[in-house]
């Protein structure tokens, strides 16, 4: 099946937050396996870090809390698998290591290089803006700090709203707030499972960022980065 089009101008683009609008902070991972003696690029890391995102989604089912320590877990074990480290003794301390960094945000505190021009090109087309994140109540704050809410309309954080992707409500939500019908909103995220079967079950268009091209085939169009993500948004 493939996703449905609109047929007329887009009136809204919402984003996810952690891996879209927002990056891992990989220099603070490559410098911790610094510490334990291990030598990885930042390059290599985000490299593996998107392989890693495609073997989580499929414990993204309906249910499957995208906030839960399990899940979490899964995902930085996925991401060190795809870096080559194994060894569990290391596994075990930079899982520490990462459940106490820089809390309550964590690793998503870096803004994506695109983040700031694609929002302001929205706003000069005349397109609200928003993001939808499962969170733990601290994206208004990361957002805010990094100077990137000053141009979100909406920006809804399922811990405060009570409600996660993919499950469809928090999407209407969103679209109530933007004052917009689904079929005039587009929504940009990075993990199929999530943010692709979450937003088409609210009658969004979803885009699913896929840098490294990893995802193979998909019922929905791709994008490698923000910026061309945007321009499909626009385009229809």
């Amino acid at each position: 099946m493939r996703c449905s089009r609109r047929t007329g101008r887009v009136r809204a683009v919402f984003f996810d937050a952690g891996n879209t609008l927002l990056q891992v902070n990989y220099g603070a991972i490559v410098e911790q396996l610094g510490l334990r003696g291990i030598r990885r690029t930042t390059e290599a890391l985000a490299q593996a870090e998107y392989r890693a995102r495609v073997r989580l989604d499929p414990h993204l089912a309906p249910g499957a809390s995208t906030e839960s320590q399990s899940v979490a877990g899964y995902y930085f074990r996925y991401v060190l698998e795809e870096l080559g480290i194994t060894d569990p003794e290391v596994s075990r301390t930079l899982a520490e290591w990462r459940r106490s960094y820089n809390l309550p945000v964590g690793l998503w505190n870096q803004p994506d290089p695109q983040a700031e021009e694609v929002l302001v090109r929205l706003r000069r087309e005349g397109v609200g803006t928003g993001v939808i994140s499962n969170s733990n109540g601290s994206v208004r704050g990361i957002l805010e700090e990094l100077g990137l809410a000053r141009h979100l309309d909406v920006i809804l954080d399922s811990a405060v709203v009570g409600v996660e992707k993919p499950d469809p409500r928090i999407f209407r939500l969103a679209l109530e707030a933007a004052r917009v019908a689904p079929a005039e909103a587009v929504y940009i995220g990075d993990l199929y499972s999530v943010d692709v079967i979450g937003a088409r079950g609210a009658g969004l268009e979803p885009i699913l960022l896929d840098p490294a091209g990893v995802w193979g085939e998909r019922d929905c169009p791709l994008a490698k980065d923000l910026g061309e993500a945007v321009a499909l948004a626009l385009r229809g």
